[in-house]
């Protein structure tokens, strides 16, 4: 329980931090009391909480509670990073055993899964992942990179990259100085 307590707070701190790039004390109770972002990672937090201790079906009703409330749904054996921030979570789905990072912002209706049952991607810290875009297949979206809305990713995104297009096409980000969420 320690942990999931730990894994909330930690949310709490690095989603205050993406929303208004505060953590002071208002900052965060705005998080906690007002983001469905905040809402959605709590639910999975008591996911997770609940297949690590083998609490029967307690997981299967909260990823239909999840899905039905929220719009999201999100795998069992998905690992959330810290501070994930969901701008629009409805329409999103992540599956399998997706790894997404601390920090990565969906901003809706994203997919996050396998075109062919041969692995699931891993999204490294401080991805954006714009409105309506698929990251399919066992692919690597590297830190920091940016993913357009509509692309469609069937390849591995090196850190600091733009993903545009269908099927996307990958690009340097000219703002890589930009220092990150």
């Amino acid at each position: 329980m320690k942990t999931m307590f730990g894994a909330l707070i930690s949310d709490a701190l690095e989603m205050a931090k993406a929303a208004t790039g505060s953590s002071d004390a208002k900052s965060i109770a705005k998080v906690v009391l007002t983001s469905d972002s905040y809402r959605i990672t709590a639910l999975n937090r008591a996911r997770e909480a609940a297949l690590a201790f083998h609490i029967p079906l307690v997981n299967h009703v909260l990823r239909v509670a999840q899905t039905a409330v929220m719009g999201i749904e999100i795998g069992k054996d998905v690992t959330l990073g810290r501070g994930v921030y969901f701008v629009h979570s409805l329409g999103v789905v992540i599956g399998g055993d997706a790894r997404i990072g601390d920090r990565v912002r969906f901003y809706g209706n994203n997919t996050v899964g396998t075109a062919k049952d041969n692995g699931y991607p891993t999204i490294e810290d401080d991805v954006w992942i714009g409105a309506g875009a698929r990251i399919l297949g066992p692919v690597r979206i590297g830190a920091r990179s940016r993913i357009g809305a509509n692309a469609v990713v069937l390849q591995d995104v090196p850190p600091d990259s733009v993903a545009v297009g269908i099927p996307a096409r990958i690009f340097p980000r000219k703002d890589q100085d930009e220092v990150p969420l």
